[in-house]
């Protein structure tokens, strides 16, 4: 796989590196980007084998919150079908494996979860990056990892988990940190297999009675705010784990991009002075996505195809923060004037940021200038 590949003509000044479920996952971690949920009992098959989507790069298969407790058989048996089919198609050579997307499964709980494991196959393993844990905790995290863990051992192969933190316990302040504590205590134990760590922020604001409006980011939400903070604190740290943003939960497919008026640089200060760009469900998701980056998290769920290439074109590194990070990293220590002769860059204070930085170009690419976001995602797929 490999990022814009709906934008083959696009210009960067770094190509983003292809990757696949086998990729190191130093780099990997930072590769999911846009991870769109669907259904477990939705037939994605077809769209996988006739590359129909070339955006689309993660994907995960719902047992839990998409899917109705009473669809749970059917949407097992679909998604081991889409694996045994995807395999197949690979092996045959009538799918390139650099076009398969890396493939997770949301399972529902520790019993459906092993009742899915247990009918894998050798073959269906191949295409399955991984698992999702969902509403992940200290009292059930031990069980998930250690069941993956087994199955890894199984079958010989990389099966990744990745917790998603959008428990009440997490919710509610006078538990939060005691439950961050002993989730982390998880993940460091199972360090090898934690791919990401994903949040909840439907979740947390249904703690809490409320929903972001099409004109608000969950920024704005206070209490869901500090829960996304204290999850950063913990589990971010010196860039221990990969956190990605939450849900935006509006869609409105654009029927027509016209940006002939935009400026070349300052793409940030366009959107969160709140001119239009695209459209309000667009504009909403774009605004979201740089307050993401600005609090470290990389990528995030989506539930709306159109919503991949923004988020995936808005991970890309403009050549100003790449030029920077590799000054960085190439450094003692110190204090130099950073690239752009505008800021002040400080070896050893900076160093955790230019690793980010340095990784998020190696999966999304390094672009010109905030300019070049636009000519990015606004293409036809």
């Amino acid at each position: 796989m490999r990022h814009h590949l709906y934008n083959p003509d696009f210009k960067f000044v770094v190509e983003p590196e292809n990757f696949n479920k086998y990729t190191d996952r130093e780099l990997l971690q930072y590769c999911l980007g846009a991870t769109m949920y669907m259904p477990g009992f939705k037939d994605f098959t077809p769209k996988i084998l006739n590359h129909a989507m070339p955006g689309l790069t993660t994907m995960v298969l719902c047992f839990e919150d998409a899917c109705p407790k009473e669809r749970v058989p059917e949407a097992m048996e679909n998604v081991h079908h889409l694996l045994a089919a995807v395999t197949e198609a690979v092996e045959k050579e009538r799918l390139n494996f650099e076009y398969v997307p890396l493939i997770f499964v949301r399972i529902r709980s520790l019993k459906q979860f092993k009742a899915f494991g247990d009918k894998l196959t050798k073959e269906e393993v191949k295409s399955l990056c991984g698992i999702n844990f969902p509403k992940f905790n200290a009292e059930n995290g031990y069980e998930y990892y250690a069941y993956l863990q087994d199955l890894n051992d199984r079958f010989g192969e990389i099966i990744y988990g990745m917790p998603i933190i959008e428990d009440p316990e997490v919710a509610y302040k006078e538990s939060r940190m005691s439950e961050l504590t002993g989730i982390k205590k998880i993940l460091d134990k199972y360090r090898r297999l934690v791919l990401q760590v994903r949040v909840g922020g439907t979740d947390f604001s249904s703690v809490f009675g409320v929903r972001r409006g099409v004109d608000y980011s969950l920024y704005d939400i206070m209490t869901v705010r500090e829960c996304l903070s204290d999850i950063i604190n913990v589990c971010g740290r010196d860039n221990d784990y990969v956190i990605s943003g939450p849900v935006w939960e509006y869609f409105r497919a654009p029927k027509e991009m016209m940006f002939e008026d935009l400026p070349k640089h300052g793409l940030e200060d366009y959107l969160m002075s709140r001119k239009p760009l695209v459209n309000n469900e667009i504009d909403g998701l774009l605004r979201e996505v740089i307050l993401d980056k600005a609090n470290g998290f990389v990528g995030r769920t989506v539930i709306h195809p159109t919503h991949v290439k923004f988020v995936n074109a808005m991970m890309a590194v403009t050549r100003e923060e790449y030029d920077d990070a590799c000054q960085i990293l190439g450094a003692d220590g110190g204090v130099v004037k950073g690239s752009g002769g505008n800021k002040m860059n400080e070896i050893k204070p900076h160093s955790n940021w230019a690793k980010k930085i340095y990784n998020r170009a190696r999966a999304f690419g390094v672009i010109e200038n905030e300019g070049a976001y636009v000519k990015l995602f606004a293409v036809n797929e």
